[in-house]
C-alpha cells in the first residue's frame, strides 16, 4: 500500500521541476528584471507624466511583468501535460487536490517574493534617479505588498487556467486576455463598470502602483484594495473549478 505524500513533500517536488525547466526559470526572470529595467528607461528619457507619481512612474512596466507571472503559472501545469510528465507526477502524487494546491503555493509564494523585491528596487530606482521635488512621491507602503500579492493571484489564475486547458499556447492567450479584456470591456457595462473592469489582477496593480492612467473608466472605480481582494475571490472560484475537473477526467 502507498503512503501517502504531505503537502511539503508535493511542494519539494513541485520546486524540483519548476527550477529545472527553462521557459518557467527565464520566465520568472524576466518577471523579476522588467520592472527595475522599467524603471530606469522612463527616469533616464525623461518620459513621466507630470501628474503621475514616483511609484507609478517606477512601476511602470510591472503590469508586463505580471502578466509574464501569469504566463509562468499557466506554464507550471500545461508543460507537464506537453511532455506527458504529468502522467509521472499523479502517480508519485495520487491526490490531485494535493498535487494543484503545492502548484498554486509554490507560484504564488515564489512570485509574491520575486515581486516585492523587484517592484520595492525599482521603486528605489526610480526615486534616485528622478529630479526631487519634481513628481508626488505616491504612498508605497502598504501598496508595495499589495502589488506582490497582484502577481501572486496573477500567477495563480495562471495556473488554473492552465489546468482547464492543459494546452501552453491556448492557456498563455485565455490568461492574458483575462489580463486585459476586464478593462477593454468595462465602460461597456454601464452601472456594472465598477465591478467589471475591476474584475483583473491588472486593475487592482494599476491601482496599487497609484499611476495616473488608473482612471475609473478603464480600471474601475473600486478602491486598490477592495479591487485587489475582488480579483482574489474570483481567481479562488476558478482555480476549485479547475480543481473539480482535475479530479473528475483523465490525465
Amino acid at each position: 500500500m502507498t503512503a501517502p505524500v504531505l503537502g511539503s513533500q508535493a511542494l519539494a517536488h513541485e520546486w524540483i521541476k519548476f527550477r529545472s525547466v527553462r521557459s518557467t526559470v527565464w520566465t520568472t526572470v524576466a518577471a523579476a528584471v522588467l520592472p527595475v529595467l522599467g524603471a530606469v528607461f522612463v527616469a533616464t528619457t525623461g518620459s513621466l507624466q507630470s501628474d503621475d507619481t514616483v511609484l507609478g512612474g517606477s512601476l511602470t512596466l510591472s503590469v508586463v511583468a505580471q502578466m509574464l507571472a501569469a504566463v509562468v503559472g499557466a506554464l507550471v501545469v500545461t508543460g507537464e501535460y506537453s511532455s506527458g510528465t504529468i502522467r509521472t507526477t499523479f502517480a508519485a502524487v495520487p491526490g490531485r487536490t494535493t498535487v494543484l494546491v503545492a502548484k498554486a503555493a509554490l507560484v504564488a509564494g515564489v512570485m509574491y517574493v520575486l515581486a516585492l523585491a523587484s517592484c520595492t528596487a525599482a521603486y528605489l530606482v526610480g526615486d534616485a534617479l528622478l529630479p526631487d521635488g519634481r513628481y508626488a512621491q505616491g504612498e508605497p507602503l502598504p501598496a508595495l505588498f499589495g502589488i506582490a500579492a497582484s502577481f501572486a493571484v496573477a500567477a495563480v489564475l495562471g495556473l488554473a487556467v492552465g489546468t482547464l486547458v492543459r494546452h501552453s499556447a491556448g492557456a498563455v492567450t485565455t490568461v492574458i486576455g483575462l489580463l486585459l479584456l476586464p478593462s477593454l470591456f468595462g465602460p461597456l457595462f454601464g452601472d456594472a463598470e465598477r465591478w467589471i473592469a475591476g474584475l483583473s489582477p491588472t486593475a487592482a496593480l494599476e491601482k496599487l502602483t497609484q499611476t495616473s492612467d488608473a482612471a475609473a473608466d478603464t480600471v474601475g472605480s473600486l478602491g486598490p484594495w477592495p479591487s485587489l481582494l475582488l480579483v482574489a475571490a474570483c481567481t479562488t472560484a476558478l482555480a476549485l473549478g479547475a480543481l473539480a475537473l482535475l479530479r473528475r477526467r483523465d490525465a
